[in-house]
């Protein structure tokens, strides 16, 4: 869907404006008269002119072309109103009209409505519920706000119309400019993934920023953000992390939030750079917008002030960059061009006698060294420094050295002429040194994401109809919650599993015994029986002679624990050394936005005491399944600690995405879990599986 025409109209229509004093419509029609280069048109049928500009009864009676309608009228005709602005010929609607899904069924129905019209008619609908948009190049402010944007090279949308009139407040006292910003309210029609589309592919913009409550289909937007970010950074802070905030989310705007952990793996996979808060927001954005990418994570640290200077050394050590260790020959320069108190390692202290010049010309030399990736320029007010011909000194430093350079001056008022020197060349700069190290932080890993290669995920050959048999199988029988009995879906998509058979009867359980080496593990097979070691329904380690005995022990506890429960045999498998191996799990779990959630950890009885696991939103290529298991605190375990040998990493990252293609081919499929998946020196192998299924999806 392309958004030019909705950013760069040359006549807009306010339907619903009024010059009443306090109202929407009067605000909007007031905002674009003072700002839009082009015509705004007032559509009122009770009123012959608004703010001394005639008035039309409806988009129809306009003369010429509209080329977006802004509409503010009350929400039980906006639907008819809607209609009739598409079939005038409009193709971009802003629906500023509240009283929709955020409200309870009424508002629902009438948002499906609404969307109808939008599809029927080809509109770009920004909307309902929302508090509007600009655009600076053109001069739109289509916003019911009290403030206009800046000019900038931002795009930013939220989902809180609130947020904007908040962030435009504050961005504007600190000369923070935006190319396009965009009110989401309910999103009806366009959503988070249309407008990071467009701004992708806009010259204008530098940045995507974003606050989001949720986003409406994850899969789409990892794959558009994916192309995206690797030309252009996305910023986003994402709310309702916690379950009550996930929870005051929905209420606020309809939102239906999936889990925490989905968006934190699905905004990794797409590149995106997360942020916590506003400040982290902006601080990651003034710095993408106008600094270079670092070509290392290494850091050197000028500064006049030792303790500042410390600081900041501490916050490159929690982040993920590095303190710059300097060539002998920068030390030599270093050395010849300070005192002898001042200190020549990382961080460089010019001591706080230091006028520009020794200061500037430290800058330099870290600057000169081959180690440094960028520069964090820390300093205190001082009697022999001026701020304003220091932040001179380090803009044309940045200029010549090309490096990405963040400042923090700490200061008051002497400060803001230094500050506006810094940021018309595009330096940010901060009060504390920790936000100067973070926003490099920021730039680093933007610079990561730029490198990525992605690749498709591999597509195995398997044998996809007999696992659909399994499952269609298991929803004749009415089941909904399988377990060693499907053990023949890992099977089919070519996950090993030990040897052995489910059986009906004692007798084919000797039989299936008898044809595996050594003794056996039996287990009980119900689906109204999950937890089976709870009620002794697993034995290890049993001899060919206790088959028959065991079999029959087995089937009398389950009948004795749930005397109705569905009984489907005995599981006869091969016994495993688990000794030799390590218990991991893989699993899935269906979210709601993401789709399916692959997870890879540390199994066993524990693995929810432990919480050692991490996840990925399928379909998951080879490096990102690689990268999970890279990403468990246990990867030393799999890798040979305390002298074991390491375990097939390889194979247990095949298994991964053989078990990705499995849930990515069966949305029926809604929860697996292998637990344990056995990790050996010599392959991987899935000893047990439970998985929930939803019939109609088959």
């Amino acid at each position: 869907m392309g958004l030019e025409t909705l950013f760069t109209p040359r006549r807009v229509a306010v339907v619903g404006a009024t010059e009443r004093e306090g109202s929407v419509g009067r605000a909007v029609m007031r905002n674009m008269l003072d700002s839009f280069e082009g015509e705004t048109v007032p559509v009122n049928p009770n009123a012959e002119s608004v703010l001394g500009r005639e008035a039309y009864p409806d988009v129809a009676s306009v003369p010429g072309e509209v080329d977006l309608a802004v509409v503010v009228v009350p929400g039980r005709v906006a639907v008819d109103v809607v209609r009739g602005i598409a079939e005038a010929g409009v193709e971009n609607v802003v629906v500023i009209t509240a009283g929709f899904g955020e409200t309870g069924s009424e508002g629902a129905r009438r948002e499906r409505e609404l969307r109808a019209v939008a599809e029927e008619h080809d509109l770009d609908l920004v909307g309902p519920n929302s508090l509007g948009i600009i655009s600076t190049p053109a001069g739109v402010n289509a916003t019911f706000g009290p403030e206009n944007a800046l000019e900038g090279s931002i795009s930013f949308m939220s989902q809180s119309g609130a947020f904007i009139t908040a962030v435009l407040d504050w961005a504007n006292d600190r000369g923070i400019g935006f190319k396009d910003v965009v009110s989401l309210g309910n999103k009806a029609v366009l959503d988070e993934r249309d407008f990071v589309e467009a701004w992708g592919d806009d010259e204008g913009t530098d940045v995507v920023l974003g606050y989001l409550e949720g986003i409406t289909d994850g899969a789409s937007f990892i794959r558009t953000a994916r192309e995206v970010t690797a030309e252009t950074p996305i910023v986003l802070v994402k709310s309702g992390r916690t379950e009550a905030g996930a929870s005051a989310a929905a209420s606020h705007t309809g939102t239906i939030a999936g889990s925490e952990a989905a968006y934190e793996a699905g905004l990794e996979q797409a590149g995106v750079v997360r942020a916590e808060n506003v400040q982290e927001l902006f601080d990651a954005a003034s710095i993408l917008a106008g600094q270079p990418l670092p070509e290392t994570d290494s850091v050197a640290v000028v500064t006049n002030a030792g303790g500042p200077g410390v600081m900041a050394t501490d916050a490159i050590g929690d982040s993920g960059l590095s303190l710059a260790s300097f060539a002998d020959e920068t030390l030599a320069r270093f050395e010849e061009a300070l005192p002898e108190e001042a200190n020549i390692y990382n961080p460089v202290d010019v001591i706080g006698d230091a006028p520009v010049d020794r200061f500037a010309e430290a800058i330099e030399i870290a600057m000169d060294d081959p180690n440094v990736g960028a520069v964090c320029v820390v300093t205190c007010p001082t009697a022999v420094l001026t701020f304003d011909d220091l932040a001179s000194a380090v803009v044309g430093r940045q200029a010549e050295s090309g490096l990405p350079v963040a400042t923090c001056f700490m200061g008051g008022e002497r400060t803001e002429s230094a500050r506006e020197i810094l940021g018309e060349a595009g330096i940010p700069t901060y009060f504390d040194p920790a936000r100067a190290v973070e926003s490099l932080d920021a730039l680093r890993s933007y610079a990561e994401i730029r490198e990525r290669e992605y690749v498709e995920p591999t597509t195995f050959d398997v044998d996809r109809e007999r696992a659909r048999e399994i499952l269609r199988g298991a929803a004749d029988r009415g089941d909904t919650r399988l377990g060693v009995e499907a053990m023949g879906l890992l099977d089919a998509y070519g996950v090993p599993i030990p040897e052995g058979d489910v059986v009906s009867s004692p007798e084919e359980a000797i039989e299936v015994a008898e044809s595996i080496e050594g003794d056996v593990v039996m287990k009980i097979v119900s689906p109204d029986v999950l937890h089976k070691s709870d009620i002794g329904g697993v034995r290890v380690g049993v001899r060919n002679d206790d088959v028959y005995d065991t079999y029959e022990d087995l089937v009398a506890r389950a009948k004795n624990y749930q005397p109705d429960a569905t009984i489907l045999g005995v599981q006869v498998q091969e016994l495993l050394d688990l000794e030799a191996g390590i218990e991991t799990i893989a699993g899935m779990n269906r979210d709601p936005q993401f789709g399916p959630l692959v997870l890879f950890g540390l199994g066993g009885i524990f693995v929810e005491v432990l919480e050692d696991t991490t996840v990925r939103v399928a379909p998951v290529s080879e490096p990102e399944a690689a990268g999970m298991v890279d990403d468990i605190r246990a990867a030393p375990l799999l890798r040979g600690a305390r002298g074991r040998r390491p375990v097939d990493e390889e194979r247990v990252v095949e298994v991964i995405q053989r078990l990705s293609q499995l849930v990515t081919d069966f949305p029926a499929i809604l929860e697996l879990d292998v637990n344990p998946l056995v990790a050996t020196p010599d392959g991987a192998t899935a000893v047990d599986i439970r998985l929930t299924i939803d019939p109609d999806e088959l």
